[in-house]
C-alpha cells in the first residue's frame, strides 16, 4: 500500500487557482490552502447527515461537523424546515421577528446559570461581549485567559500577531489551564483590576494534545471569582451542547457569572449567543453593541428546532455513546498494529496524535490516507462527532482509519532504518 494519499481532483485544483488570484492569498483562515495536507480536499459541493461530497465527487464521512456547527447532522429536516417556514416571513428586517424572544427564553429555560440572552453571529462576537459585560460590572479592565486557548479571530485573542498592537491586548493577562498557582499569580499582579477570568470547558488548543479540567481547578476558578468580584466567564462556543444539555461545566457542578455560545447552537446557521446571570443584567443592558446581521430571524428559527431536537432525542447521550465506539475502535486498530497514539479531549470531540510528532507529519499522513479511504479528519485540531454519525458510520471510519495507522506504521519504521 503507498503511503502517499491522492492529491485534489481537478476541480478542486481549478478553484484553488481561481481563488489564489481573487482573494489575498487564496482561501484564507483556518481553512486555508496553505494549512491544507496532501488528500485534503479544499471545496465542498454538498452536505446530507453525516456525510460531504467535494467538487470532484469524491464522499466522505464527516469526523469535522464543519469544524463544530454540524451538531444533529448537515441539513437536518426539521431545523431545515422551520428555516424555511421562518424565511417565508422575515429574516433580516427592520426589527426582530418574535422568535428572537422564543429562543432567548429557550436558552434562560436549559442552560441553568442563564437569566437573560444577548444574540450575535460568531463566537468571537460573543466572547467579546462577555468581556464588555464584565468590565461594565465591576469597572474594572484586566481579563485572565488561558496562555494559547483560542476564543476568536478579534485583536485581544487571535493567535497571530499580524495588523496586532501592544494596545489591543493591553488588559490581557495569561494562565496556564488547570494551574491554580498560575491563575493566583496573574490576579494577584492585576489585584484591583480583575474585571474576570475567561475559560473554555476543557483544554483545545489547537496542535496539542487535549486536557480535561481537573475538578479542584474549576472550583478554584469559581472560589477566586467569589473572592475578588471578577466574574467567571465559560466560553462555550466549541463544546455547547456536545459535553451536556446545559452549560458543559453544569456536570461538575461549576456556575459561571457569563458563557459565550455559538458553533453547534443552531445547526449550521450563523449564530452566537452570550448567557448571563442576573446580576449582570444591568450591564449588559448599558453595552453599546449591535450588528446589521445579528437580529436575522432564520438562524434563530434554526437555534430554537436544533434545541429542541436536541433535546427530544437526547442528542448528547447519542453523540457520546457513538463517539465512544469510535474511541475504542481508534484504540483497539491503532493497538493492533503496534503504533502508539495519544486520544485526548471527550468522546464528542475526539483528537489524535503520534507521541514526538511535533510538525505533525505523521498526523497529515494519517489523515491523507483517511481521506483517500472516506473519512475526514483533521491532523491538528480535534474532531466533532454530530447525532448523525451511526454506529455504521463509525465502524466505516475505524475500518479507514486502520489503513492510516498502516502507513504511520510504514512511515515510522522507514524513519528507524534511515536513522
Amino acid at each position: 500500500m503507498s503511503i502517499v494519499a491522492a492529491t485534489s481532483g481537478p476541480v478542486d485544483e481549478a478553484l484553488r487557482a481561481r481563488a489564489s488570484t481573487a482573494l489575498p492569498k487564496g482561501i484564507y483562515g483556518h481553512v486555508a490552502a496553505d494549512l491544507l495536507w496532501q488528500g485534503a480536499p479544499q471545496f465542498v459541493s454538498r452536505a446530507e447527515g453525516s456525510r460531504f461530497w467535494d467538487v470532484d465527487g469524491n464522499e466522505y464521512v464527516d469526523l469535522m461537523c464543519s469544524w463544530g456547527p454540524i451538531l444533529l447532522g448537515h441539513r437536518h429536516p426539521a431545523v431545515e424546515e422551520a428555516v424555511e417556514r421562518q424565511h417565508g416571513l422575515v429574516d433580516c428586517g427592520n426589527g426582530p421577528s418574535p422568535v428572537m424572544v422564543d429562543l432567548a427564553e429557550r436558552l434562560v429555560e436549559v442552560v441553568d446559570h442563564a437569566a437573560w440572552t444577548l444574540f450575535a453571529k460568531n463566537g468571537g462576537d460573543a466572547t467579546t461581549l462577555c468581556l464588555m459585560v464584565a468590565r461594565a460590572h465591576t469597572g474594572r479592565g484586566t481579563i485572565l485567559m488561558a496562555e494559547g486557548a483560542y476564543h476568536g479571530s478579534l485583536p485581544w485573542c487571535c493567535p497571530g500577531e499580524a495588523g496586532v498592537v501592544p494596545g489591543d491586548r493591553a488588559h490581557i493577562a495569561y494562565y496556564r489551564y488547570n494551574d491554580l498557582e498560575s491563575v493566583a499569580a496573574a490576579a494577584q499582579h492585576h489585584s484591583g483590576d480583575l474585571a474576570g477570568i475567561i475559560v473554555s470547558p476543557f483544554r483545545h488548543d489547537a496542535g496539542f494534545d487535549q486536557e480535561m479540567p481537573d475538578a479542584e481547578f474549576a472550583r478554584g476558578l469559581r472560589e477566586l471569582c467569589d473572592r475578588t468580584g471578577a466574574l467567571l466567564i465559560l466560553d462555550d462556543v466549541r463544546c455547547g451542547f456536545r459535553l451536556a444539555f446545559g452549560s458543559s461545566w453544569e456536570p461538575l457542578g461549576i456556575t459561571p457569572d457569563l458563557s459565550a455560545w455559538s458553533k453547534g447552537i443552531a445547526n449550521g446557521y450563523a449564530i452566537s449567543a452570550v448567557l448571563g446571570a442576573d446580576a449582570l443584567r444591568g450591564a449588559a443592558a448599558s453595552l453599546s453593541a449591535t450588528g446589521s446581521f445579528w437580529f436575522a430571524a432564520d438562524s434563530m428559527a434554526a437555534a430554537l428546532a436544533t434545541i429542541d431536537v436536541l433535546e427530544r432525542e437526547r442528542g448528547v447521550e447519542a453523540m457520546s455513546r457513538t463517539g465512544r465506539l469510535l474511541w475504542e475502535g481508534i484504540e483497539r486498530q491503532a493497538g493492533e498494529r503496534g503504533v502508539e497514539i495519544n486520544l485526548t479531549g471527550h468522546m464528542t470531540m475526539p483528537y489524535l496524535t503520534f507521541p514526538g510528532d511535533r510538525s505533525h507529519r505523521l498526523s497529515e499522513v494519517f489523515a491523507g490516507v483517511c481521506a483517500r479511504e472516506g473519512v475526514f479528519v483533521h491532523p491538528r485540531h480535534n474532531w466533532f462527532i454530530s447525532t448523525a454519525l451511526t454506529e455504521a458510520d463509525a465502524a466505516a471510519a475505524v475500518a479507514a482509519m486502520g489503513h492510516g495507522f498502516d502507513a504511520v506504521a510504514e512511515v515510522r519504521d522507514a524513519a528507524r532504518l534511515d536513522g
